[in-house]
């Protein structure tokens, strides 16, 4: 498309009411305190680009005093809003005219503006009116709205070119800048918590690349700068927490939407990885913290705190009480927490605070920024599945009807530590191949304590390595817990699991077991003895493990998979079932 045509003329009265909007600046000190502060619009008017809208912003007309004039100016803008609409309605309906296309968008953009400037001065009067204090933020919301609505329009209308040939390299990059303006719905700060005042804890749920990442790294960019609409003062003292260490630094931080990367290059903090902080020119600074040691949180307070993925923290409850602890600096410390959910019970408990505030988003609502190749395999596979609605659809996936264990089954089961063992075996569920999307390797290690109790120690299964690499991760586990036999299938080839493991081990002992019957019934006794009390879990949650106990129905998993994790188990326990805790001599 060639250069931009001078604008119709039924765009005229948008670039009226913008040029009237910035007069305002110049009636702003009309008050009648002498301490009045003056209003301040922008650093720099916007650039017309056409002849008719430079003639009309050199000719205006006087204004009235400046709470009148915005109250005029308000519902001129809103009726203009109407009339565009209008035309977009009818756009949607017809086949698409470039011209009609560039003069919606053009009107749109004009008038977005116009509701920037109005916004601004509105909030920023020392006596606003009750009318106008009413309008501030819907007015907020419609200019982001309909900045994106123009946005659409260009490129719909195949503007894109020409608008970033004419308009200056600045104004993109400024605009590059502002996440808030193409942020989408479920990034955009929300209005109240669930008790209608406003939220300490901002709990964002999404699936996978739903956004989650690039948000906290914007929310805590806006903490430290002060920046609108996230932020109404500056954060001087920040907290990172992630799962590990490795996650904070690789994901929140150095990540592809971490905040390095998420700043302009001129903004980019500080990152010294030596101290885990974060340092802003302004003061401003970030601490990175760990889940795995929650007592790093002893000592150090904050005024903000961004926790990412917390629904997967090994230490999650001591972690956040800690946490909770640090929070006490400035008039209302608030925390964003950004994670992919899990029926846990502190999710749960944010969930109805009413001092939380809610926003979710699928994987579908970012797949604009999603490689196809992910979009077409990944989403296509687990669409609809239990595990699809949890990971890609961000839902909170209570327990299956049907399933042998219970979300408060195994969290009644679990204890902080074991007491001393008489025996241990790992159990070993090997994959049929190592092709990509074969099984995993399920490696689980159980022992039984001289009560005759059970207790799940360690969950190890690995993805798609070849033999050796399997059978290395099942050497290195029972050495490391000293156990006493592993237990694997063989009706993959038992010969082949005994000599794999005896390469890497000749030592050690080996018993293969032949599956006969299904995986349910092989499952029920080993669920019993939970139901029992029995079977206990050590530790922090085993959570992919425990996830395919609360998936795992008479069908086998909702995803078709196979449960490696869960045969893992069922060997292991069943083997300390049958032969306990072997003879034992007593002296009389």
């Amino acid at each position: 498309m060639g250069s931009l045509q001078p604008p119709p003329r039924d765009l005229l009265p948008a670039a009226k009411l913008l040029a009237q909007a910035d007069d305002l600046k110049d009636l702003g000190t009309q008050d009648d305190a002498p301490s009045a502060p003056a209003v301040t619009l922008s650093e720099e008017k916007p650039e017309l680009q056409h002849p008719g809208l430079n003639h009309v912003a050199e000719n205006r007309p006087a204004l009235p005093p400046p709470g009148d004039t915005i109250i005029r100016l308000h519902r001129a803008v809103l009726e203009e809003l109407s009339a565009v609409e209008a035309m977009r309605a009818r756009l949607k309906r017809e086949p698409q005219n470039p011209v009609d296309a560039e003069r919606t968008a053009r009107t749109l953009s004009s008038l977005t503006e116009t509701l920037q400037k109005l916004q601004r001065l509105q909030c920023t009067l020392r006596r606003p009116s009750s009318k106008m204090m009413m309008t501030c933020l819907p007015t907020s919301m419609n200019s982001v709205t309909n900045l994106r609505a123009a946005l659409m329009r260009s490129s719909i209308a195949g503007l894109e070119g020409p608008m970033l040939s004419e308009l200056p390299l600045r104004p993109w990059v400024r605009f590059d800048r502002d996440f808030i303006a193409l942020a989408h719905r479920h990034q955009e700060p929300p209005a109240h918590a669930n008790n209608g005042g406003p939220w300490t804890t901002w709990l964002m749920l999404g699936g996978r690349g739903a956004g989650k990442t690039r948000l906290g790294a914007e929310w805590v960019r806006a903490q430290a700068c002060g920046t609108r609409p996230y932020a109404d003062h500056r954060s001087m003292h920040i907290a990172l927490v992630g799962e590990t260490e490795h996650d904070v630094r690789e994901v929140m931080i150095e990540g592809p939407s971490g905040l390095l990367r998420a700043a302009p290059y001129g903004e980019r903090p500080l990152w010294i990885p030596s101290r885990r902080r974060l340092e802003w020119n302004n003061g401003a600074a970030a601490l990175a913290f760990s889940a795995e040691d929650p007592e790093q949180l002893r000592g150090p307070q904050f005024d903000a705190a961004w926790c990412d993925e917390l629904a997967k923290w090994r230490h999650v409850d001591a972690t956040f009480d800690m946490l909770q602890f640090g929070l006490r600096l400035g008039a209302r410390p608030r925390q964003l927490i950004t994670t992919t959910p899990r029926p846990i019970a502190l999710i749960k408990r944010l969930l109805a605070d009413p001092r939380t505030a809610v926003t979710r988003a699928s994987t579908h609502a970012n797949a604009a920024h999603l490689s196809p190749a992910f979009l077409d395999e990944v989403l296509a596979r687990y669409t609809g599945t239990r595990l699809g609605r949890q990971e890609i659809d961000g839902e909170i996936i209570e327990d299956r009807a049907d399933a042998l264990w219970t979300r408060a089954m195994i969290e009644a089961a679990r204890v902080p530590k074991a007491p001393p063992l008489l025996r241990l075996v790992v159990g070993v569920d090997p994959p049929g191949s190592t092709r990509p999307g074969s099984d995993a390797c399920g490696i689980v290690a159980a022992g039984i304590a001289e009560s005759g109790t059970i207790y799940v120690l360690a969950d190890a299964t690995v993805h798609q390595l070849a033999p050796h690499g399997w059978a290395s991760a099942v050497v290195a586990l029972f050495s490391r817990l000293k156990a006493d036999l592993v237990v694997a299938e063989g009706n993959q080839g038992g010969d082949m699991v005994r000599a794999v493991l005896q390469q890497i081990d000749p030592a050690i002992p080996v018993r293969t077991v032949h599956a006969t019957r299904g995986k349910w019934l092989r499952a029920e006794p080993v669920a019993m003895r939970y139901q029992q009390g029995e079977v206990k879990h050590v530790g922090p949650p085993l959570q992919a493990l425990e996830d395919q106990m609360c998936d795992f129905g008479i069908s086998g998993l909702s995803s078709g998979a196979s449960p490696d994790r869960l045969d893992a188990l069922v060997w292991a326990v069943t083997d300390l079932m049958k032969r306990g805790t072997g003879p034992r001599i007593t002296v009389l």
